[in-house]
């Protein structure tokens, strides 16, 4: 079993993993304050991995968001809304001087990567050659994966493999869709996404409008990178994609209009472009960060 860490934006989990089969076990998930002090956030990260019972000098693996140097293990975080504190910090020296169970070493990977080789490996898209996958919720994760492995170019596949690189209407895409952009497009200072989806359920229509101009933007956009890259399955993950029922019909409505039409998922014949959510599980940047370990 292989230790791992997904730090995320609002939360950081601690698993032990079976890189063969997906397995987790021992799952540890305490809240993170993104916007606290750097101390305060590598202590609370420190504090749920020492929770695994894990001999001395294991390899862990660690998926976390960018800016990162994901080599060297050091922060890049600047302006970005999350994680300022620990610009410019080695994480790797804070993980392997300061758990309990000192590792023999950390290996760090881009959470959207992890997430589509998790599902890749053990999860939704398994048996596919070519997928996409994207995390929505504080902005826009990608991963495009062929065989097995993460690609950052080739056709379809937008700078250094990074669609919030990429623009919609000569603005960067997170400016269409994200949370800071739908807030702003539904106006309402008090609300958050959460809320805004639930409105949309009761047919509130400016609830409704806020999600779907999003969504169906995202799938405009990429429908033709799908399109280019040969992509025969999308997987959709993050806190956003909670919400499938409303997240997937704009998104198809979008995908269509950039030319990649999704196969009706009640279809019995076998699916060539399947548009998919992450597993119910929420495994699978814990597993892709198993597998970056092993490898």
């Amino acid at each position: 079993m292989i230790p791992v860490l997904e730090i995320g934006g609002t939360h950081v989990t601690a698993a032990l993993v079976d890189p063969r089969d997906g397995r987790v076990t021992s799952r540890t998930r305490k809240p993170l304050d993104a916007d606290g002090d750097a101390e305060d956030i590598l202590g609370r990260v420190r504090d749920c991995a020492d929770g695994l019972s894990v001999p001395p000098g294991a390899r862990w693996g660690v998926a976390l968001p960018g800016p990162f140097d994901y080599a060297r293990g050091i922060a890049l975080f600047k302006g970005v809304g999350k994680f300022d504190a620990l610009y410019g910090m080695d994480v790797r020296a804070a993980l392997l001087d300061g758990l309990r169970q000192r590792p023999g070493d950390v290996v760090f990977l881009n959470d959207a990567h992890a997430f589509l080789t998790g599902e890749w490996s053990a999860g939704s898209v398994r048996g596919h050659r070519r997928a996409v996958g994207i995390t929505l919720g504080t902005g826009i994760g990608s991963a495009f994966l062929a065989d097995g492995r993460i690609c950052d170019n080739g056709p379809g596949v937008p700078p250094e493999g990074r669609m919030d690189l990429t623009e919609i209407d000569g603005r960067p895409l997170e400016d269409t869709v994200s949370r800071r952009a739908i807030l702003a497009r539904y106006g309402d200072t008090t609300a958050d996404v959460h809320d805004i989806a639930g409105r949309a359920r009761a047919e509130e229509e400016r609830a409704r409008r806020a999600l779907d101009n999003a969504f169906t933007a995202l799938g405009t956009v990429l429908g033709p990178r799908l399109l280019a890259f040969g992509a025969t399955a999308l997987v959709v993950g993050g806190s956003m994609a909670r919400s499938w029922d409303l997240v997937a019909p704009a998104l198809s409505t979008g995908l269509v209009t950039g030319g990649w039409t999704p196969d009706d998922p009640r279809a019995d014949a076998r699916r060539t472009r399947a548009m998919k959510p992450a597993g119910p599980a929420g495994d699978a940047a814990l597993v892709g960060a198993a597998r970056a370990a092993v490898a």
